[in-house]
């Protein structure tokens, strides 16, 4: 069974569908995480996302192993998550990606979380949802989690969302059937909770909420 949580950046995305897969012991897939990877590549070996995309090893996971190295705090930081941003929006580098975040999902039960689980990479997902919040919340909660300034990152992740929503290939957007949940004034507890109702009323039509 496949979980897909989408939306912008700053949603609750990572930390929804971490704890949503701890709760239901599924496998947690991270495609930030890939993207974030790649860029990390580019960067370290001066060439372009493009070219390395579909030749690189990215395990996401609690830790993240690019070709078996942990990156998981590398791909953190600020240069590495606007060149990301770029590197995400080249058809190239989505197509190896997707690719690659297919084949992983293909069999077992998995949470996955990104910007085009549910309209691209698994359309069939049994269960879609996509978390959003005001831009001025999510901006909020991304300083507060790297410690910066929130004008700065409401700065930064206006163009970032304008990159995600106009670019040509998979824009991000809600996919078809998906359940939009606003995570503005919601705890991350309340939003665990709402995703899970959703798989155990697919697991257990008919069933009581």
């Amino acid at each position: 069974m496949v979980v897909a949580i989408d939306g912008p950046a700053g949603a609750g995305k990572s930390s929804v569908a971490y704890a949503v897969a701890r709760e239901l012991s599924f496998t947690y897939l991270d495609s930030g995480a890939m993207y974030r990877s790649v860029a990390l590549a580019a960067i370290e070996r001066g060439e372009p996302a493009a070219a390395i995309a579909g030749s690189l090893r990215v395990q996401p996971g609690e830790r993240v192993l690019l070709d078996g190295r942990d990156v998981t705090d590398a791909i953190r930081a600020p240069a590495v998550s606007e060149a990301a941003s770029r590197a995400a929006a080249d058809p190239r580098v989505r197509s190896a990606m997707a690719a690659r975040q297919r084949q992983m999902i293909s069999h077992g039960d998995w949470v996955a979380e990104g910007r085009d689980i549910g309209t691209v990479v698994a359309p069939d997902a049994e269960v879609k949802v996509y978390l959003t919040a005001t831009p001025e919340e999510r901006a909020r909660r991304r300083a507060a989690e790297l410690c910066v300034d929130a004008g700065t990152v409401l700065a930064e992740q206006t163009i970032r969302d304008e990159r995600d929503r106009a670019r040509a290939h998979s824009p991000l957007k809600p996919a078809p059937g998906a359940v939009v949940l606003d995570t503005t004034n919601l705890t991350l507890e309340q939003v665990v909770a709402r995703v899970i109702e959703l798989v155990k009323a697919v697991c257990h039509p008919g069933g009581h909420h």
